[in-house]
């Protein structure tokens, strides 16, 4: 293993954690290969890689939730012995924010404080934890409006991403030391995530030593201290943040940095995919045919509404205030309760959505299914070593892919995106930009709702929402962050009024 390293010291020398040898392999794949890794006190650590680098299951390691072939591990100088387990993991006052959200859904935020911290049990306890969570939230994420006693069930997902870290930084008899957060601002909005970054640095600054693992990498330069990247299961490079590039970090994951490319389907325009015809707070816009659309704005604002509705208008065409025509795919960015099919191999959660298409005298030729699930599995780049293999064997990253791959794999001329590159790494993004680009130049539309402002830029137009209404209409030529946030808070309303 070639290792940079930003001041000539071994990761091992950390005072706070310590991983050293660390192996693991699941079958015949080997998802780490001797890894170390070390964290001081009051350290804030970027961990990055493609999906299937191996982060997840490292930290998953560190947590107990996966044993390691090999290696150990110390904690403030002391190293563990035995068997680990999140119990005890949990007692080492180390925390995680897991990709896939490992909250009850049945109960509330209250509820599943309580079951990590079972010191605020007896009598008065909702009192006790409800204050402990909603204090978490409230330093967290200030101005937040969640019901901490509602069921999770019932919030969206940004919600429950949010309760999830808030959760993570709780005390009560056992202080955390360490928190790992696996890709955090996968499900917030640009506010809550940039309060939650500029929280972890306060953290930090207090003590606390946090591991955040993203593929935005612009979270990574701008607010971690060190950089650790991840390829093939290895450590390959460990330095200080600043002064690198993203160029720089794209080369040692062993990506080729490029320009972004704009999608084109110029050649389509004029004919209309989808009409949605304003009235009070209902949003008015257009899509064209090989045009890309963009719908933006803090989370929560109607932008997801807005897609289901037109998914449902594409199927049932009885919507009056809604005009789509073509038929539409959806791809939504919460996985695990929208997306994937947990019990059903990869190649089967690609082709779903085509079975009509591969459909012959009302059989199914399953070579021919093999055939378009194996290349879009390539297309895609889902790292796996067969389309046979089932879903759960994929990082969450792949996941998402696998969700993506289904949408292209139909015929569909309309595809509804709901954040669809949710945990993707950033190799894969831009793969992805290259295939949005190839399939508008064939006339594809899509309409996209993200929460990475940089996206936006790759949009032919964008609707900017605020309270469920388009408050502004922006073409890609006029495009500013700033023009952005500001539509985001309707900032000008008074303006306008």
């Amino acid at each position: 293993m070639t290792t940079e390293s930003g001041d000539g010291r071994e990761a091992d020398v950390a005072s706070l954690l310590s991983l050293r040898g660390i192996s693991k392999s699941f079958g015949p794949v080997e998802a780490l290969k001797s890894v170390d890794l070390g964290l001081k006190r009051g350290e804030l650590l970027g961990l990055i890689g493609h999906n299937g680098a191996g982060k997840s299951t490292l930290m998953n390691v560190l947590m107990g939730v996966v044993l390691p072939d090999a290696g150990d591990f110390a904690v403030d100088g002391t190293a563990i012995r035995g068997v680990n387990h999140p119990a005890k993991a949990h007692a080492l006052g180390i925390r995680c924010v897991f990709q896939e959200l490992s909250l009850c859904p049945n109960l509330s935020a209250t509820e599943n404080t309580l079951m990590i911290h079972p010191s605020l049990g007896g009598i008065g306890w909702q009192k006790r934890a409800a204050k402990v969570i909603a204090g978490a939230l409230g330093e967290i994420f200030p101005g937040n409006r969640i019901n901490v006693r509602r069921p999770i069930t019932e919030l969206s997902i940004g919600e429950r991403q949010m309760i999830e870290i808030g959760r993570a930084f709780t005390e009560s008899d056992v202080p955390a030391k360490i928190v790992v957060l696996d890709e955090p601002t996968s499900s917030l909005d640009a506010t809550a995530a940039e309060q939650l970054l500029n929280y972890l640095r306060r953290a930090a600054a207090q003590g606390r030593a946090c591991i955040l693992i993203t593929h935005k990498l612009n979270e990574v330069l701008r607010h971690t201290q060190r950089i650790v990247v991840m390829k093939d299961a290895r450590v390959v490079a460990d330095v200080p943040a600043s002064g690198l590039s993203r160029d720089r970090l794209f080369e040692m994951m062993g990506a080729v940095a490029r320009a972004e490319t704009v999608p084109a389907g110029a050649a389509y325009r004029g004919a209309r995919r989808i009409e949605f015809a304003g009235s009070g707070e209902t949003p008015a816009l257009h899509v064209e045919a090989g045009e890309v659309v963009g719908l933006a704005g803090l989370a929560g604002h109607g932008q997801k509404e807005i897609l289901r509705r037109i998914y449902r208008a594409a199927r049932t065409r009885k919507d009056k205030g809604c005009s789509v025509r073509g038929a539409a795919a959806y791809v939504s960015g919460d996985r695990q309760r929208e997306g994937i099919f947990p019990l059903w191999s990869i190649a089967l959660n690609i082709t779903l959505a085509s079975m009509r298409k591969l459909s012959h005298s009302g059989f199914i030729g399953a070579a021919e299914e093999a055939r378009l699930a194996e290349s879009w599995r390539q297309k895609i780049g889902i790292r796996s070593s067969s389309a046979n293999q089932s879903i759960l064997a994929l990082s969450g990253g792949n996941r998402q892919k696998a969700v993506v791959a289904r949408a292209f794999a139909t015929d569909s001329e309309i595809i509804l995106f709901d954040d669809p590159t949710r945990g993707v790494d950033v190799g894969t993004k831009r793969e992805l930009y290259d295939q949005i680009r190839a399939a508008a130049s064939t006339g594809r539309s899509f309409l996209w709702y993200t929460t990475e402002n940089d996206e936006l830029f790759l949009c032919d137009r964008v609707y900017v929402f605020h309270e469920r209404k388009v408050v502004d209409v922006v073409d890609r030529a006029e495009l500013t962050e700033e023009r952005l946030i500001r539509a985001s808070f309707d900032a000008d309303a008074d303006a306008r009024s």
